[in-house]
């Protein structure tokens, strides 16, 4: 499922979602305060294009939680609405509802992004 679901979900709308998390990227490393969050945004860019086969993994401290506060106010709702909006689409049919849960899986990671990694 995972290669054959990526090509899918790559075709069906997370090409956009990936290009919304490197759009962000590129925004955020305009500036070099910046840099270390448009890094992590390209990192997630990845998990946007090929969600399949791979998990989320939160933590973190309070530095994250600060960054997290930053992200969200900045950038972090509008690509947590994204995701949402795009999984509750994907969630009217049957056949939509394993690509929803993946675009549900990215709104998380879009409201939490710092002291998380992708496994």
């Amino acid at each position: 499922m995972g290669c054959l679901g990526n090509l899918i979900w790559f075709l069906c709308g997370g090409f956009v979602m990936g290009l919304s998390w490197l759009a962000a990227g590129i925004l955020w490393c305009i500036t070099i305060i910046g840099i270390p969050i448009g890094i992590q945004c390209f990192k997630f860019a990845n998990l946007a294009f090929f969600p399949f086969g791979k998990e989320v993994v939160y933590g973190g401290g309070a530095g994250s939680f600060l960054l997290n506060l930053v992200w969200l106010l900045a950038t972090g709702i509008l690509l947590a609405t994204e995701a949402a909006i795009l999984g509750c689409l994907f969630c009217v049919t049957i056949i939509g509802i394993p690509f929803g849960l993946q675009c549900f899986k990215i709104a998380k990671l879009a409201l939490m992004p710092f002291g998380s990694s992708i496994v």
